[in-house]
């Protein structure tokens, strides 16, 4: 178990650092108007706290670059990729495109619905608490 959370904190650490790192080029006017236009989901890990189809504490990370990471206790990480269309999204895993309907945003939940090819299904996320890391 421990080894799990090591593996899963090394995942999402290694995600946002790379983030981080990338694309520091443009404008600083131009940096500034994207962060303010950013949802607020960006940048999270979220935590699935309900779900008709996806295990309780997968997380989720939306990366601001467009990178999408899914792990969990149970399955190795995934990448993805994600957009923003409207007033929804479009999330991209194991080459398959998925829209996602935002159905509630605030700092204390994000819920979706992806509409994947065998049917709906709705994911209630919460933002993850900070685990600690074993010593």
């Amino acid at each position: 178990m421990v080894e799990r959370h090591w593996t899963l904190a090394l995942a999402v650490g290694a995600i946002v650092l790379v983030s981080a790192c990338a694309d520091r080029t443009g404008s600083a006017e131009r940096r500034q108007t994207e962060a303010v236009a950013s949802p607020s989901f960006v940048n999270k890990v979220w935590r699935v706290s309900e779900s008709s189809a996806v295990a309780p504490g997968t997380l989720y990370v939306f990366l601001s670059e467009g990178t999408l990471l899914i792990t969990s206790d149970h399955s190795k990480p995934a990448l993805g990729t994600w957009t923003q269309d409207g007033g929804g999204l479009t999330m991209v895993e194991e080459s398959i495109a998925y829209t996602v309907d935002i159905l509630n945003l605030s700092a204390g939940e994000f819920r979706i619905r992806s509409h994947n090819p065998g049917g709906a299904v709705e994911i209630r996320m919460v933002p993850a608490a900070a685990v600690p890391l074993p010593q």
